[in-house]
């Protein structure tokens, strides 16, 4: 996420791609939608099907009025076997703002072990709750069991994360919400009821959470992304946030933190009576979650490590619908070509097996960096040169693990020890993660193709895996997913979905000189991939922009079959698209679920335009302090898709456009 600049070492850049208004075609086989029931050759003669579900994108917004709002006017198209065409207008429905109270409770508030609001007493005579801006991930599910919200719907749950607070970014402890939704039994639209904070206190509190999924059991499977430097905290903990966000969810000035508490994967489970439980999967590594992504096998799970000299792994759990003991891998990428993102055979390096218990009794101990490895400061027989992320700095390390320390290493400190055992430790801000089940591929967004994915010319890093041309504007990769792989010693890998292959997918395009608005990369083509969530009915990869190079951000739909392009929500200038998640079928209804967090931040809207721009986003989102929860509506199920097939049967043959 954007935020990775708060830590001093990254600025930002964005890039834009060039789609206009175009036309995604979903190409869906006309059997998933309708079927002839009919015995007569005659009417089975006349029977209509769908032949083709497309997304109809919308313009870029035009005024500074558009630039500060969020919304779309995209559609659904929908043509028939007869030739017939009906649309389906698609809508922003807001849920609720991060400022708003659901309940009696303030939907983005952070609060401490003991669930109470952590007050901003920077004004100690007009103490103030610190409340985010900056809603993220979205898992809206149901739950068997549930009791009834009493407004006559479906009972739902929703679980939000809030990453940080703008003005205390990885000081303040995050959180996440669980809203109680009553769904309309004949619309789908979606109410919040209650919303409450779900409680953390007995895993140490939640470190910047960024995207997250559901499994496929069912339960909500979180983040904690730019995990602080352990070495650093050691050795002055000042430089690190770990202290300080201690304190604050202790309520407790004297206080010290542990760096190797954060950096996990947190597994939520929601129970019909609206009780929550929390695990944080340790024995997953720990690095710089982005979120995890399980695979249809319910054991294997795919990453995102967000920041600069990151790396690939992938997660192996012994058992199905059980993430607490398993083996991690990590990757090494074998490049083929470097145009359009590149492409790259795929290696794994076997890091180890653990549980998480046998991780956290390492942190219950009170392990420190260097009971694990010894350091050198120059380059020595014995150790490794490496270079990889940190969330304080990113230089050339000399290191050596301590004997017997090896399983410390590779769940504590994965990237080191991954680039150790000489796993590629060189992707750049490596972010949203998804699956497509039928085709047996995963996707990966990288947000900024530059720096260590470059070529090294100055030869001074440890290696020079990743040699691809440039492209600030990002990459959303295609990775082919195989059974039957062995790792890099020939051992066999227990999986059906492991990685064998990397190829970019959709790009951006650099611009040489920003447009009229601002737009540093073409604005017709996606910008700084962030977000991504695939519909398997609708064949659709949508993907969210985190983006410096565009004005607006925007989310788009991309038709994995068709490769057409479409823009399908635009949000205000400075705000970042988050929490994407499809839902294809929830009691029969569909949505995209799309949140928006820190409006107005950071924007390079033209300065024709910005002043106007900026008074409209402090009107629509309180002066910037408020981010927004919600969901595309109008997405069509189906059962409409089938009703609309037999109207045309019929003689309803809709519209022609």
């Amino acid at each position: 996420m954007k935020k990775w600049k708060k830590w001093k070492i990254w600025s930002k850049k964005a890039l834009v791609p060039a789609l206009g208004f175009a036309v995604l075609a979903a190409g869906i086989p006309a059997s998933v939608y309708a079927k002839d029931n009919h015995s007569s050759k005659n009417q089975a003669s006349k029977a209509v099907t769908v032949k083709s579900v497309e997304f109809v994108g919308m313009p870029a917004p035009a005024t500074a009025k558009e630039m500060a709002d969020l919304y779309t006017t995209a559609s659904v198209k929908v043509t028939y076997s007869n030739g017939s065409v009906k649309n389906f207008p698609l809508s922003y429905k807001k849920l609720f703002k991060s400022t708003d109270k659901v309940g009696g409770t303030i939907a983005g508030v952070a609060v401490d072990a003991k669930g109470k609001p952590i007050m901003d007493t920077t004004d100690p005579n007009h103490p103030i709750p610190f409340v985010s801006e900056d809603p993220d991930s979205n898992s809206l599910l149901s739950v068997p069991g549930a009791k009834s919200t009493g407004k006559g719907g479906n009972p739902l749950s929703l679980i939000t994360h809030y990453e940080y607070i703008v003005r205390a970014y990885g000081i303040v402890p995050a959180s996440m919400s669980l809203t109680t939704i009553d769904q309309n039994k004949k619309t789908g639209d979606l109410t919040p009821v209650t919303l409450k904070k779900i409680d953390f206190s007995g895993v140490g509190g939640l470190w910047i959470p960024c995207n997250g999924s559901l499994t496929p059991w069912n339960t909500h499977l979180g983040s904690e992304e730019y995990e602080p430097d352990a070495r650093v905290s050691e050795t002055d903990p000042k430089k690190t946030n770990v202290d300080p966000f201690t304190q604050y969810y202790y309520n407790d000035t004297t206080k010290t933190g542990n760096p190797y508490a954060y950096g996990y994967l947190p597994e939520v489970t929601v129970r019909a009576d609206n009780s929550t439980s929390v695990v944080k999967h340790y024995s997953i590594g720990r690095f710089s979650h982005e979120l995890g992504k399980v695979a249809p096998d319910m054991r294997t799970v795919f990453f995102g490590d967000d920041g600069g000299n990151t790396m690939l792994f992938l997660y192996v759990a012994d058992k199905a619908k059980d993430l607490s003991a398993g083996t991690l891998y990590a990757g090494k990428w074998i490049q083929k070509s470097a145009e359009n993102g590149g492409s790259a055979d795929l290696q794994w390096i076997n890091l180890g097996h653990a549980t998480d218990k046998e991780v956290k009794s390492y942190i219950d101990k009170g392990i420190k960096f260097s009971d694990i490895f010894e350091t050198s400061d120059q380059a020595a027989d014995g150790f490794t040169a490496v270079k990889v992320y940190s969330s304080v700095s990113t230089k050339v390390e000399y290191l050596k693990v301590k004997p017997g320390m090896e399983k410390a290493a590779a769940f504590l400190e994965s990237r080191r020890f991954g680039a150790i055992k000489g796993a590629t430790a060189e992707f750049n801000k490596m972010e949203g993660v998804t699956v497509n089940a039928k085709d047996n591929k995963a996707y990966i967004a990288m947000s900024y193709l530059e720096k260590a994915m470059e070529k090294d010319t100055k030869g001074t890093d440890p290696a020079d895996d990743i040699q691809v041309n440039k492209i600030s504007a990002g990459v959303t990769y295609e990775l082919t997913l195989k059974g039957k792989q062995k790792d890099r010693s020939g051992a066999a890998i227990n999986s059906a979905y492991v990685p064998s292959f990397m190829k970019g997918l959709v790009f951006g395009q650099d611009l040489a000189t920003p447009d009229t608005k601002g737009n540093k990369a073409n604005d017709e083509m996606v910008a700084n991939p962030d977000n991504l969530s695939f519909s398997e009915e609708l064949r659709t990869l949508f993907i969210g922009e985190d983006s410096g190079m565009h004005a607006n951000n925007y989310v788009w739909a991309y038709n994995v079959d068709t490769k057409k392009l479409s823009r399908i929500l635009s949000l205000p200038a400075g705000a970042e698209a988050t929490g994407l998640t499809a839902v294809d079928n929830l009691n029969g209804f569909r949505y995209l679920m799309s949140n928006l967090q820190h409006p107005g931040d950071e924007m390079i809207v033209a300065d024709s335009l910005k002043a106007d721009v900026e008074k409209y986003i402090n009107q629509n989102f309180d002066n910037k302090q408020s981010g927004v929860v919600g969901y595309i509506s109008g997405l069509p199920t189906k059962a409409q898709l089938l009703a609309g097939a037999k109207g045309q049967q019929t003689g309803n043959h809709g519209s022609k456009k």
